[in-house]
C-alpha cells in the first residue's frame, strides 16, 4: 500500500524563506517585459501612424474649400461646391448639375486640393 501511495501522492517541498521577492524582483519583471515590448511595438507600428492619419484628415476637412476633390465613404468622388462653416454639411457635385449635401464625417479623404492650382509655377509670364 505504501508503494501505491508513494506513487500517487507527490511529496510537498517547502518554499525557502524570502521566496522570489514578489513582483518587483528580476523574475517578476522579466515575466512582464515581453508584454511591455509588444505594446511598444504595436504602438509605433499600428496606433501612432493611424493617429497621425486621423489628425491629417481632420485638418484637411477643416480646410476644405470650393473646388476640392473629395472621396466620400460611399466611394463617390465629388467636387466641393459650398462649404457651410456654421454647420457640419458640405455641398458637393457628384456629376454635372447633380449636387448633394453630405456631412463632413462621411468624407474619407481629400483627393486633390484647390488651394494651389496645378499649373501655377509661381512666376508670372508677361
Amino acid at each position: 500500500m505504501t508503494l501505491l501511495s508513494d506513487f500517487l501522492i507527490t511529496p510537498a517541498h517547502a518554499q525557502t524563506a524570502g521566496g522570489e521577492g514578489g513582483f518587483l524582483s528580476a523574475g517578476g519583471l522579466m515575466s512582464i517585459l515581453p508584454y511591455v515590448a509588444m505594446f511598444v511595438i504595436f504602438y509605433f507600428i499600428l496606433i501612432r501612424p493611424q493617429q497621425q492619419k486621423q489628425k491629417q484628415l481632420r485638418s484637411q476637412l477643416a480646410a476644405l474649400r470650393r473646388g476640392d476633390r473629395v472621396l466620400t465613404a460611399g466611394g463617390i468622388i465629388a467636387v466641393v461646391q459650398k462649404v457651410r462653416e456654421d454647420s457640419n454639411e458640405i455641398e458637393v457635385e457628384i456629376a454635372p448639375n447633380v449636387r448633394v449635401t453630405v456631412l463632413r464625417e462621411t468624407i474619407s479623404s481629400v483627393v486633390s486640393s484647390a488651394s494651389k492650382p496645378a499649373n501655377d509655377t509661381g512666376a508670372k509670364a508677361g
